[in-house]
């Protein structure tokens, strides 16, 4: 995506405005692919019986809900409403509150633990976020994050940003926000944690694989199941956009198995202590 200087507030509102009107395609497209490292975020923070954790843009509540079977003490924080409504119908007994990642309302040094699955890459301001994370953990808690490995490794996102750039136009009107795949970078998580004052991070690539029914799976799910990637393809013509579908629909084909896609999606895991 075009580098642009980044407009924090903008950035806020379209990430906010688009996350009110995704959820049902969200949770069907990408809940068994993001669902795939929640495991090891947990591990990663030492997730178990009577550890408070904050699950911080919880969506859904995936990551909350399994925190929560391991006998943690969770709170989900998400600032969509309408997430919020499918976090607590799929998690019962959590407590899930609208909030802002950038500003926590939790005082200082409540959780032991702080976990965000993905959701760094929505943020205008991702380093505020883990800052904040900082504060409400207490002296030796951990804090856990997942985002994207880079787009030739996580190759659906490389297929449909190349179709872009080869029939559409980048730059688009869209709201500039931090760069996509900035933390895809192990040494930039590193860099950034370290620079907040975590100690010993840790960064590991966790294994993912897409499932797709048809060929034109990953297309429709990036135009009609994220906010960022969605916005980019419907900036496009309607003769742009049916190029763009003919080449996604032919790279993907290669890896069809069977009457299956599985497309490698590999996660960046990136853990860390405060002191």
């Amino acid at each position: 995506m075009v580098a642009q200087t980044p407009d924090p507030a903008a950035f806020r509102a379209f990430e906010h405005a688009g996350w009110q009107s995704v959820v049902t395609a969200y949770r069907d497209a990408w809940g068994d692919l993001t669902s795939q490292a929640i495991e090891p975020l947990l591990d990663a923070v030492h997730a178990g019986p009577g550890v408070r954790i904050l699950d911080v843009a919880t969506g859904p509540g995936y990551v909350a809900g399994a925190a929560a079977r391991r006998h943690a003490e969770v709170v989900g924080v998400d600032f969509s409403a309408p997430m919020l409504a499918e976090a607590r119908r799929r998690e019962p007994a959590v407590d899930f509150r609208e909030g802002d990642a950038e500003t926590l309302p939790f005082p200082d040094a409540r959780f032991d633990a702080v976990v965000m699955s993905f959701g760094l890459l929505h943020l205008g301001r991702p380093e505020q976020a883990l800052a904040e994370a900082y504060r409400v953990l207490r002296p030796g808690g951990r804090v856990g994050f997942t985002v994207w490995a880079r787009p030739e490794e996580a190759v659906g996102f490389e297929i449909v940003l190349g179709a872009i750039h080869r029939h559409g136009r980048l730059d688009v009107p869209l709201p500039p926000g931090p760069p996509f795949f900035r933390f895809s970078d192990p040494d930039e998580c590193r860099r950034v944690l370290t620079g907040l004052g975590f100690r010993a991070p840790e960064v590991v690539v966790v294994p993912q694989v897409w499932r797709h029914a048809s060929l034109d799976g990953l297309f429709d799910v990036m135009r009609d199941g994220t906010v960022r990637t969605a916005g980019l393809l419907r900036a496009q013509t309607p003769a742009a956009q049916q190029a763009i579908r003919d080449e996604v629909r032919e790279a993907v084909r290669r890896y069809q198995r069977a009457d299956t896609v599985e497309l490698p999606m590999p996660a960046i895991l990136a853990a860390a202590a405060k002191p």
